[in-house]
């Protein structure tokens, strides 16, 4: 198992949830557990368990910073997306994640885009 630091600054999560850890500064230290090591149902729950953790406060901050993007657009909301920008993320995300590659992933940035145009919008 090893940690990678995953900046939440500016996230409020009250108790980090198993297999994270709060750092000083507001970084979340995620477990990323080898899927090797894994040798129980329970382990396995216990990590996605964290890995989910985290993915939720990344996604919270993200959408936070997507809504000042919004606020700084000359078209905000959902006229103002940007197909060929979204491609570069879905393509920098795939390089990261070889075994979900461009097609897996697309859908799943396309979700995460939309959601966040919709709480900016909601919150206005």
């Amino acid at each position: 198992m090893h940690d990678q630091v995953i900046d939440a600054a500016g996230t409020d999560a009250a108790r980090p949830a198993r297999g994270t850890v709060r750092g000083p500064s507001g970084e979340l230290r995620v477990a990323l557990p080898s899927p090797a090591a894994v040798t129980t149902l329970a382990e396995a729950r216990e990590a996605i368990d964290g890995l989910d953790a985290a993915l939720a406060t990344l996604l919270e901050h993200r959408t936070a910073i997507a809504a000042v993007v919004q606020r700084l657009k000359p078209v905000g909301g959902f006229a103002g997306r940007d197909p060929e920008r979204e491609r570069r993320i879905v393509e920098a995300m795939a390089a990261r994640a070889p075994s979900l590659g461009a097609e897996r992933l697309a859908p799943i940035v396309n979700a995460i885009i939309e959601a966040g145009l919709d709480a900016a919008e909601a919150g206005r």
